[in-house]
């Protein structure tokens, strides 16, 4: 059984991608889109919200353009001294991924750079807020698109838009 309740098939037979199955209901029409509301206002790294509230609520195949990370000031705001960051929903203010993990801050730079958007590992995925459907995208608990899993030689890569994870923590958007 996948994790929203029906049967689920899934090219991916390990990690956290066979843990975290869900089903297309989670991507049901909702008040917005595939989503109960907009993304937040005042989105994290001056990610543009209306980038985030199509990639999000009204996308299942497309991404922010290759590399838009470095675009937004991401990259001027974090780093070493960041220690581990999560990266929350830009619609719920969940956690999704906390990132790095078990590799440096340089190391997921790196990574994110040579495929052009962020990506993460089975460890920093938030597994009680992320789901990966059959067909590899990876979406949120609540709808959002969030991008896909693109396994490679070292395991499962979330292969995420920043716009999707730009979110804040829902005790900041409760304010």
């Amino acid at each position: 059984m996948g994790v929203s309740g029906s049967k689920s098939t899934s090219k991916f037979s390990g990690g956290v991608a066979a843990q975290c199955l869900g089903d297309e209901s989670l991507m049901s029409k909702k008040a917005h889109g595939t989503c109960e509301a907009p993304v937040q206002k005042n989105l994290r790294w001056n990610c543009d919200e209306k980038t985030a509230d199509n990639i999000c609520c009204f996308n299942r195949h497309y991404a922010e353009h290759s590399g838009y990370f470095k675009s937004t000031s991401f990259l001027t705001e974090e780093g070493d001294q960041s220690g581990e960051i999560t990266f929350y929903d830009s619609v719920s203010g969940k956690p999704l991924f906390i990132a790095p993990r078990n590799r440096s801050f340089k190391d997921f730079v790196k990574e994110s750079q040579a495929h052009g958007w962020p990506s993460f590992r089975d460890s920093e995925v938030v597994t009680e807020n992320v789901r990966i459907l059959p067909n590899g995208e990876t979406v949120s608990v609540d709808g959002t698109h969030l991008g896909h899993n693109l396994p490679d030689h070292s395991g499962n890569r979330y292969c995420i838009n920043l716009v999707s994870v730009a979110g804040r923590p829902i005790e900041e958007t409760n304010k």
